[in-house]
């Protein structure tokens, strides 16, 4: 039997791939309190195909999916932060503070898992997003969980984790990548 490979692995998953034109698109802001039952069942599919991924791959690191990943481009997402924190829902999420304090870290991306991606990002974001009553609400997140974030963000903006690397730089096959089951690791301030 052959091995199947982890971007086959995540497809047969229900995860759109790389080159499908939704995740180059941005998602469509919800009409919140209006829309809040299409909001709970894009919610809902996504903790679905979420727990789907979950009983074939560890997350280490935690893991997010946003609604384009998939095939629903509607501003979406999920975070599950590593460890025991609650998972983070995420609709018409905006990044609307970053730190200057930034860091360089690997990033996956179940869209295309046969690669880790060196990326940067700031260590601390202020998000906005919209509960599904309506209202707006503000969080500030570090470090790992700011780092989720702002790949989930990234998609729901139509951009991939490789439009953030460094010029230059290219994704490594996962076979090279070293890190797999370990947390990011952050210097203590």
């Amino acid at each position: 039997m052959t091995d199947v490979r982890p971007s086959q692995r995540m497809r047969d998953l229900g995860v759109v791939q790389h080159d499908a034109g939704i995740l180059a698109e941005p998602a469509r802001a919800f009409d919140l309190p209006a829309e809040r039952d299409e909001a709970e069942r894009i919610t809902d599919e996504l903790f679905a195909a979420m727990a789907r991924i979950g009983q074939v791959h560890p997350f280490a690191k935690g893991m997010g999916i946003a609604a384009p990943q998939i095939n629903i481009g509607r501003a979406a997402a999920i975070v599950q932060p590593p460890g025991d924190a609650p998972p983070i829902v995420l609709l018409n999420p905006k990044i609307t503070d970053r730190s200057s304090e930034m860091d360089e870290q690997y990033e996956g991306c179940l869209s295309f898992f046969d690669v880790r991606g060196l990326v940067p990002r700031p260590l601390r974001i202020t998000v906005e997003t919209v509960a599904l009553t309506g209202e707006t609400v503000t969080t500030v997140y570090e470090r790992g969980p700011a780092r989720l974030i702002g790949h989930e963000v990234d998609h729901l903006d139509g951009l991939l984790y490789t439009a953030r690397m460094r010029t230059g730089l290219a994704p490594i096959p996962v076979g090279e990548y070293r890190q797999t089951g370990r947390a990011w690791a952050y210097e203590d301030a």
